[in-house]
């Protein structure tokens, strides 16, 4: 065999190689259709490909800079039949905002009242109203996948259960603290999650939303740490007991409403109930710690 009759084996061999290497999004592509394909914009796609462990450095192997380069890729190249539904007006929404908004003041008046009225069991239906309006998601909030109404219902118990265990220990004034609290809660939470999903929209890289997404964390939890000082001093409760623990529902609000594992959280809690001082304090120090890594993550503010 001559030299020209071997060389046309040559490109036919390497040929199958360029060909799968020609196109590497492609089995990205097919192995997370259901993602793209219910996507309503590249963020979603950014935020379910981090979920599943896709980081930067994995991006860089399908030719992109980052992950949310590659989610715009996979966003315009999966086919949809139908135009994604347009968004509701702003009246609507907006009337929907200020009624949940004067639902987060109805604790702290009926605390109020009751206490006001010298109402049997006041402090137990404080508590109760407070646990359940810091703790319960707001609109912005997602349900984490794969869980279901009935670990909600076991955090919402747990969280009823430390209110109403320390304020049965302290008295109906910490119970209408919390109860105070429960509207800046709601506020705060909700702005957090606005400004978390804008910081989204402008990042174009993980690590750079994470870098923002810590310092904003912490400035929502101080300034809901303010206003639940406040509430605690307007209500006479000491402000060492209420603070913790009003600290440590509003964490579980945010983690529950952003699709955290429940394991922490429920530990949390569950700490929260042994009748030693510090308990309270370490429960909050430890799920804030939890909350940090956890919030600053994309996926954690995907839309649900």
């Amino acid at each position: 065999m001559t030299i020209d009759e071997a060389a046309p084996a040559a490109p036919a061999a390497a040929a199958p190689r360029r060909r799968a290497a020609g196109d590497p999004v492609k089995v990205l592509l097919h192995r997370h259709r259901a993602l793209c394909e219910r996507a309503v914009d590249p963020l979603e796609i950014a935020a379910g490909l981090e979920a599943q462990g896709i980081t930067d450095r994995t991006a860089a192997r399908f030719r992109h800079r980052d992950v949310f380069s590659l989610a715009e890729e996979l966003y315009a190249r999966t086919p949809r039949e139908d135009e994604p539904p347009a968004p509701p007006a702003d009246g609507p929404a907006d009337a929907r905002a200020l009624r949940r908004f004067g639902i987060a003041l109805l604790p702290g008046a009926l605390a109020c009242a009751a206490a006001a009225a010298a109402v049997p069991y006041a402090a137990a239906v404080t508590a109760l109203a407070a646990a359940a309006a810091l703790v319960l998601p707001g609109p912005s909030g997602r349900a984490a996948a794969g869980r279901g109404p009935r670990s909600g219902r076991a955090v919402l118990l747990l969280a009823a259960a430390a209110a109403g265990w320390a304020v049965h220990r302290h008295g109906t004034p910490l119970g209408i603290a919390l109860a105070l609290a429960a509207a800046p809660g709601h506020l705060a939470a909700a702005g957090y999650a606005a400004r978390a999903r804008h910081r989204l929209a402008a990042s174009r890289a993980l690590e750079d939303f994470a870098d923002g997404a810590r310092p904003l964390l912490l400035g929502t939890v101080a300034g809901f740490t303010a206003a639940a000082a406040g509430a605690a001093v307007l209500a006479g409760a000491a402000v060492p007991l209420a603070l913790p623990l009003a600290l440590l529902l509003f964490l579980t609000r945010l983690l529950v409403g952003h699709g955290a594992s429940r394991g922490p959280v429920a530990a949390a809690l569950v700490l929260a109930l042994v009748p030693v001082t510090a308990a309270v304090p370490a429960a909050a120090a430890g799920l804030l710690a939890c909350a940090v890594p956890v919030l600053a993550r994309a996926s954690a503010h995907a839309r649900p």
